[in-house]
């Protein structure tokens, strides 16, 4: 089982509408990428100096998987929005 973190700090410009759609970007990607075993997304509620401002956890069976979801291209619009909006992106992958 192999564990997918990213997480997105925005822009101070970015509005409200923008930060959204990105989550709901990324919720949708639910429904289209079969490798996806599971994938949670929500806005940080604590708001601390080192927060940042929305995480991504999926769960994939292998680094393959991870692979196939990385490029497939409604994986890639989202990375696009988020390259727009983002001022600072972080991920982590490990396995279990």
């Amino acid at each position: 089982m192999l564990t997918h973190i990213v997480c997105w700090k925005y822009k101070p410009e970015t509005t409200e509408e923008q930060k959204n759609e990105h989550i709901n970007m990324l919720s949708a990607l639910k429904a289209v990428i079969p490798d996806l075993l599971s994938l949670s997304v929500g806005r940080d509620i604590l708001h601390l100096d080192r927060s940042f401002d929305t995480a991504l956890v999926c769960m994939f069976a292998d680094t393959e998987a991870l692979e196939r979801y990385s490029t497939h291209p409604e994986h890639q619009k989202v990375i696009g929005f988020g390259r727009e909006i983002a001022q600072q992106a972080v991920s982590v992958d490990f396995t279990e």
